[in-house]
């Protein structure tokens, strides 16, 4: 009692199913672009980041791993606008300043050995002082 024109979607006994492969391989290919989709967006802090050779590239890229594994998206819009901000560099600055100091210590430690090694060959001179009142 079956009807004798069947939809294409109903197949007979034995054939190959063709549209639910075809369904099986869209939905493998709409998961993975959907996956690549959310790990692009999800790593967009981190290459934002990185293209602007910011300092806090480790600190971002950190906070991306924890939202990624936690699920608390405060952390990723922790590093979204972490990696918009522009941190000033402090440490070249420093760094200078501290090589600078460096150097002027070692040559007053220079000034200071020779002018001690000058003062003990040879006596002090004394001035000639005036035999009177005057300050004139």
């Amino acid at each position: 009692m079956t009807p004798h024109h069947l939809p294409f979607y109903i197949v007979k006994p034995g054939e190959t199913d063709v549209l639910m492969i075809v369904t099986g391989i869209f939905l493998l290919l709409a998961l993975l672009g959907v996956g690549n989709i959310y790990l692009r967006l999800h790593s967009l802090p981190e290459r934002m980041a990185h293209k602007s050779q910011k300092l806090q590239f480790e600190i971002v890229a950190v906070l991306g791993l924890i939202a990624l594994f936690t699920h608390i998206h405060l952390f990723w819009i922790a590093g979204l606008l972490l990696a918009m901000v522009d941190l000033p560099d402090f440490s070249t600055p420093l760094a200078r300043i501290a090589g600078s100091v460096e150097k002027i210590a070692d040559t007053d430690d220079a000034v200071g050995e020779t002018s001690t090694a000058h003062e003990q060959a040879s006596p002090p001179a004394q001035l000639p002082t005036k035999e009177g009142g005057s300050h004139v």
